[in-house]
């Protein structure tokens, strides 16, 4: 059984077991996030589409790991008037495990 969740303004395509990278969700390694906010349900030959969302679908997951992306450097500059900007920004995010995939 796949599933597409959205969580972090973006959309993941899941199924039990997998371990998935989303931005960061509160909470700390082990605690257990449900996932209501489901889109699509596939399951064996069928698909169910919620309109937006699938009320009787959740999809629960346990947190892995919390840990930063890699450090993205932007730099600006105006030519000859000295001016120069240097910026570095590391995202959050949470790794999460799937444990299950259940439509009511």
């Amino acid at each position: 059984m796949h599933a597409v969740v959205k969580s972090g303004g973006k959309e993941y395509r899941i199924s039990k077991g997998d371990i998935i990278r989303v931005e960061k969700l509160g909470g700390k390694v082990g605690d257990q996030v449900t996932f209501k906010d489901v889109l699509v349900v596939f399951h064996e030959d069928q698909v169910e589409f919620g309109t937006p969302h699938l009320t009787n679908a959740v999809v629960t997951a346990e947190i892995v790991q919390q840990t930063k992306g890699r450090k993205v450097l932007t730099y600006k500059m105006k030519r000859r008037k000295n001016y120069r900007r240097f910026k570095g920004h590391r995202q959050n995010y949470t790794y999460l495990k799937v444990n299950e995939v259940s439509l009511a």
